[in-house]
């Protein structure tokens, strides 16, 4: 797999007990929250390089550190994540093992700042008092609120696990810089793109039913509009299928699969020429079992690689740009900015190229799917007719 960004040229001590004083003043506590870092997570494959450290009176903060000393000036990281979420649990892993290889003397503070604006503003408060050197923003909706209160600030903020900043108004093109503190990578594919993948898939696509969270405004805005409005523009009948109620969505999406199901036959009766596509809306992809129910022999495809698991419960195929991939380049803004080696607000927007192909053949062959060889040639992961992973670099 390759990773680039569209830039030019080459790739480009904090006393703890204080630290956690200080934002205790200013972070309520949470204890009935259970496990004092429940919404952070990460794979096993940190525990080499890094030593994890939580602050029993306050679980809205953690602490990574390295395991050996080093020698080097320490640089300082915030973590701003907005809720827990699986996806920024690969994220996180991936920064982490990015930094870790780059034997770089970093430590990591990871804030749960639940997008409240007092404690947002505190955190960056403790960022400045501690005069942190970076911030990750952790998800499309950190990214927002950072790029709404803290746009023009004294420390440099690199975006991960987030959506298209272009489509979101947060940069006006993919060829310039930020010109401020912000850089930012993307996790969306141009619609073009990813149309060009589906039709290669179904060449003769009449339907598409898009799956998304009504309520997830960056997964409307950069992933079901742009890719139903080109869907539209080639003649495909696009049927878009909005959770209303992320709380509800099992029982909403068996209505809404069902009904784009009947409303394919209408047109493709044999429903050869039919599909879904899954966005990047936690509340819809986590349902995958539902979907795929209520889909029957209409494959299931994913914007989002991570959708194509072990198993059954799984998308058929995804094209897009998986978290690990979007937070390896995160993290190589990260410790380009760090080192001086580039300048936060020059880098132009990061898009991994080429995407990540996931195939799950057990599911192919559940619905009678083949799948052409261009793909299996490309995929960064494949799952074989029992579902289990034959090419993955993911820890399963």
């Amino acid at each position: 797999m390759t990773i680039l960004a569209r830039i030019p040229g080459a790739w480009v001590k904090l006393v703890i007990a204080g630290a956690m004083a200080l934002l205790c003043q200013v972070v309520p506590v949470m204890a009935e929250n259970g496990p004092s870092w429940a919404w952070f997570k990460y794979q096993d494959s940190i525990k080499k390089e890094w030593v994890v450290i939580d602050d029993p009176t306050n679980p809205k903060i953690v602490t990574v550190q390295p395991k050996t000393e080093q020698t080097t000036p320490l640089k300082r990281v915030l973590v701003l994540y907005p809720r827990p979420s699986s996806a920024y649990d690969i994220a996180i892993t991936k920064l982490l093992l990015v930094f870790a290889a780059k034997e770089m003397n970093v430590r990591f503070t990871a804030i749960h700042f639940g997008l409240n604006d007092a404690e947002g503003k505190a955190a960056i408060k403790f960022a400045q008092t501690n005069r942190f050197d970076l911030i990750f923003s952790m998800g499309s909706e950190s990214t927002a609120w950072l790029y709404d209160n803290f746009r023009g600030g004294s420390i440099p903020v690199v975006t991960v696990c987030s959506k298209d900043p272009v489509q979101l108004g947060q940069m006006s093109d993919y060829e310039s810089g930020s010109g401020n503190n912000f850089a930012f990578t993307s996790l969306n594919m141009v619609a073009d793109a990813q149309f060009a993948y589906i039709t290669h898939l179904r060449p003769n696509l009449k339907n598409l039913a898009i799956l998304v969270d009504s309520k997830n405004v960056s997964a409307v805005q950069t992933q079901a509009e742009p890719i139903a409005a080109h869907a539209t523009r080639k003649g495909v009948n696009v049927i878009m299928g909005s959770v209303e109620n992320p709380a509800q969505a099992r029982e909403e999406l068996v209505k809404i699969v069902a009904d784009a199901v009947r409303a394919m036959r209408m047109t493709d009766p044999s429903l050869a020429n039919s599909a879904f596509l899954i966005t990047g809306s936690t509340s819809v992809f986590k349902e995958i079992r539902t979907i795929n129910n209520g889909a029957g022999r209409v494959p299931v495809l994913s914007m989002i690689p991570e959708i194509v698991t072990a198993g059954e419960d799984t998308a058929v195929l995804a094209t897009g740009i998986s978290f690990e991939s979007n937070a390896h380049l995160a993290a190589i803004y990260g410790t380009d900015i760090l080192t001086g080696r580039a300048k936060v607000g020059d880098l132009k927007v990061g898009i991994v190229s080429p995407p990540d192909i996931a195939i799950s053949f057990l599911r192919a062959r559940q619905i009678g799917m083949v799948v052409p060889f261009s793909f299996f040639e490309a995929a960064s992961f494949i799952y074989d007719y029992a579902g289990a992973p034959v090419r993955s670099t993911r820890n399963e």
